[in-house]
């Protein structure tokens, strides 16, 4: 009599718990963009902001980015060969002192950063993302001590483009 209720719980048990592995999709998957997107196109970014260089570091940035996440996306240069392309423009580029010291000169400075980025699937036609005013700020600290001065902007719109480049791409193949 105990052998056939273990047998019927344990035959329960596994039609239970089968029945909901569809219901649970785990986030961080990275499933979000349509099944045929195989190559996304990162032409350079646009700088209508003329501070030098910026564009580049966003655009290595990305791509960084979308080869750290996706391996099964390919990443290409040109929008003739893939199947989606992501159109980026650094709109503008803000920097001003927040923090001064006692002699009146700024010790830190804010990095606002204004991208516009599209990506639009080629094969439909269709834009999956757009977001015309993506806004992005960070900071940076300048020593006090004059012999060690060492310029911290470059560094600072860095750690700007990756964080940027992990939000994007959080946002886009993660749907949310």
């Amino acid at each position: 009599m105990n052998k056939p209720l273990r047998f019927l719980f344990f035959v329960g048990l596994v039609l239970t718990t089968s029945a909901f592995t569809e219901c649970y999709k785990p986030v961080g998957r990275g499933d979000f963009l349509p099944k045929h997107i195989k190559t996304l196109a990162i032409p350079a970014f646009q700088n209508q902001a003329l501070r030098f260089k910026v564009e580049q570091r966003f655009t290595g940035a990305m791509v960084d980015e979308v080869l750290r996440r996706n391996r099964s996306l390919n990443v290409v240069a040109t929008a003739e060969d893939a199947d989606a392309v992501m159109i980026g423009t650094v709109k503008n580029f803000f920097l001003r002192p927040v923090l001064i010291d006692d002699l009146g000169r700024a010790r830190l400075f804010e990095v606002t950063i204004v991208v516009g980025l599209t990506v639009r699937d080629q094969t439909k036609n269709k834009i999956l993302f757009d977001n015309p005013s993506f806004t992005y700020r960070g900071e940076y600290e300048i020593a006090s001590d004059p012999q060690s001065f060492f310029s911290e902007e470059g560094p600072a719109v860095d750690r700007l483009a990756r964080d940027f480049a992990r939000s994007v791409l959080t946002t886009i193949l993660e749907g949310f």
